[in-house]
C-alpha cells in the first residue's frame, strides 16, 4: 500500500517539508521568548525596571551577572530565529560567542552564590547555607547541559533541545520572584520552570508522536538535579563545603 508521502508530487512534498520546518523553528524560537518574558517579569522590580519601582541599589557583581544572563537569554532567542530566516553562518558565529559566555556565567554564578551565602540570602525560613545549594548547583548543571549541546551540535534535534533544557536551569530564579510563588518553595520555582519542559514534551508528542530522547533524558536529568540538590543540602558534607565557600 502506498504511503501518503508517496502519493504527493515532488513540489507538494517540498511544501509539506517546508511547512514542518517552519513550524518547528517557530516553536523553538517562541519557547525561549516565553522563558525570557518569565525571567523579565520575575526580575522586573529588582533589576530590569528598578528605576520605576525604586528598589534598593545593586552592587556591580549583580549588574554584571544580570547582564551576562540576559545576554544568554537573548542569544537563545536569536539563534533559532536566525535559522528560521536562513542566516546559518551568523547563527554559527553567535554560537561560538555563546560558548565563550558559558564559563563567564559559571564564574559569576559562583561569586553570586557565595555572596548570597555570606549575606544570608534566601527565602524565609530556609537557612542560607542550605539554600545556597540551589544557585551553586547551577554552576555545574548549566555548563554541563550546554557542553553536551555543543558536543551534539551536528545533530540539530538533540542540540536545540539540550540548549533549551540547559537554559531552564536559569529560569527558576525568575519564576521564584513572581508573585505568590516563592512561599511555595521548590515546588513553586522548580515546578513553574518545569512547565517549559512539559511544553517541549507536548510539542514532541504532537509533532513527532513520541517524546524525543534528548527531551526525555535531558528533562529527567534536570529534574533529578533539582531533587538531588536538596538531598545534598541536608548532608554534613554540603554544610562543610558551604562554610568553606563563604569563609
Amino acid at each position: 500500500m502506498a504511503t501518503v508521502g508517496a502519493t504527493l508530487s515532488p513540489s507538494a512534498r517540498q511544501a509539506v517539508y517546508a511547512a514542518k520546518w517552519r513550524r518547528e523553528h517557530l516553536f523553538f524560537t517562541s519557547l525561549p521568548i516565553a522563558m525570557f518574558v518569565t525571567v523579565f517579569a520575575g526580575f522586573s522590580q529588582t533589576y530590569y525596571l528598578k528605576p520605576v519601582f525604586g528598589t534598593p541599589a545593586l552592587g556591580w557583581l549583580y549588574h554584571v551577572h544580570g547582564a551576562a544572563f540576559t545576554t544568554w537569554l537573548l542569544l537563545l532567542i536569536a539563534q533559532p530565529a536566525l535559522v528560521l530566516v536562513r542566516r546559518i553562518p551568523l547563527h554559527r558565529q553567535l554560537g561560538w560567542i555563546a560558548a565563550v559566555l558559558v564559563p563567564v556565567m559559571a564564574i559569576l554564578g559562583w561569586l553570586v552564590s557565595v555572596d548570597l551565602g555570606r549575606r544570608g540570602g534566601g527565602p524565609p525560613g530556609v537557612p542560607p547555607l542550605v539554600f545556597m545549594v540551589v544557585p551553586m548547583a547551577t554552576v555545574v548543571v548549566f555548563p554541563a547541559f550546554i557542553a553536551a549541546a555543543i558536543y551534539w551540535r551536528e545533530n540539530r534535534d538533540i542540540h536545540k533541545r539540550l540548549m533549551l533544557i540547559g537554559t531552564l536551569e536559569l529560569v527558576p530564579a525568575g519564576v521564584a520572584r513572581l508573585p505568590g510563588l516563592l512561599p511555595l518553595g521548590p515546588i513553586g520555582f522548580f515546578g513553574g520552570s518545569d512547565l517549559f519542559l512539559l511544553a517541549m514534551m507536548g510539542y514532541d508528542l504532537v509533532i513527532r508522536r513520541r517524546v524525543h530522547a534528548a527531551t526525555a533524558i535531558g528533562g529527567a536529568l534536570l529534574m533529578a538535579s533539582q531533587v538531588g540538590r536538596f538531598v545534598l543540602a541536608s548532608t554534613a558534607s554540603w554544610d562543610a563545603f558551604a562554610k568553606w565557600a563563604i569563609s
